[in-house]
């Protein structure tokens, strides 16, 4: 069975400053290299702290931003900016902000109707029972359709979001930071209606944060990136429980956690190295305990620590150092 989503050696590098003949300053390498798959059914969590690449990542995997180098493919196809409704049909965006991600303008059974016209060419009223059927699904009332974005609250805009995204009848979500700008109790509404989607239409998802335990609660894998390469990836169960990488380490230490005292990071400074002077070794060593001569000439890339796990390290935890 092929893959929902493989990337391989994708990556995204974006041109700094132009001088007065119109030619590129320098460049920043927002996302290095990448290779990955994510299987059918599966939940991939994508965590790193911000400024790392995920979005950036995001955005690659559903055409709004153009790869660098690599290649992407969706159910075993390439992906091809050239034909956006082909895979509009297979994969779509769930957004950080539901409000602003909804077209002020337009009611939202006009939004909900988009993708139908344009992806399907669907009759009115097919439209209207196929936008009853994905209201049903999300727990929404069909009253609102007739409503503009505003006049909802955070979680119910969420759903319409989610909504949005199904009426395509896509099988893979891309879903960034979908929960950060609700509040808690919200949260958990929303995650527990994408895993009863999930289950029920039988959907594949990525789901990026930077919320550890929302992380590891919903995801069957974790990619963990640094400095736009992931450098960890491997069992939800597995990662943060026994941490391979030293990064990882630090966001395990870095999540607040009820009843355990907060304490100073191991890791040295908390700043991202500078994208327009990368170091020339491991991103991470300058704040790495356990970097060593190796770390600060070599880029590590990414080798199996057992059968399901893979990490970019020359002196994993665990290893000797």
């Amino acid at each position: 069975m092929t893959d929902a989503l493989k990337l391989t050696d994708v990556s995204k590098t974006f041109p700094v400053g132009r001088t007065l003949f119109g030619a590129a300053k320098g460049a920043v390498k927002a996302v290095h290299p990448v290779t990955l798959s994510v299987r059918h059914g599966e939940t991939l969590g994508v965590v790193g702290e911000s400024g790392c690449g995920k979005s950036t990542l995001a955005r690659m995997l559903v055409g709004l931003l153009e790869p660098t180098t690599g290649t992407i493919e969706i159910e075993g196809q390439a992906l091809d900016t050239a034909d956006p409704a082909l895979f509009g049909k297979k994969i779509q965006y769930v957004f950080q902000d539901p409000i602003s991600s909804l077209n002020p303008r337009k009611t939202i059974r006009q939004v909900m109707e988009a993708p139908l016209k344009h992806l399907y060419g669907m009759a009115a009223a097919d439209r209207q029972l196929r936008i009853a059927e994905i209201f049903d699904s999300v727990n929404l009332r069909e009253e609102f359709l007739d409503r503009y974005p505003h006049e909802f609250s955070g979680g119910q805009a969420q759903r319409i979001g989610i909504a949005r995204a199904l009426a395509a009848n896509a099988r893979i979500l891309i879903l960034d930071e979908p929960v950060s700008a609700l509040d808690v109790s919200v949260q958990a509404q929303v995650l527990n209606l994408l895993a009863d989607l999930k289950r029920e239409l039988n959907l594949t998802y990525l789901f990026i944060s930077h919320d550890l335990a929302v992380v590891e609660a919903v995801s069957d894998r974790i990619a963990v990136l640094y400095f736009g390469s992931v450098v960890e990836i491997g069992p939800a169960e597995e990662v943060f429980a026994s941490p391979k990488h030293p990064y990882t380490r630090l966001l395990a230490q870095s999540a607040p956690v009820v009843g355990r005292p907060l304490t100073e990071p191991e890791a040295k400074g908390t700043e991202l190295p500078d994208p327009l002077n990368p170091p020339l070794g491991c991103a991470f060593a300058a704040r790495c305990p356990r970097a060593q001569d190796r770390c600060r000439g070599e880029v590590p890339t990414l080798a199996p620590t057992s059968e399901h796990s893979e990490v970019a390290c020359f002196f994993p935890l665990g290893g000797a150092a």
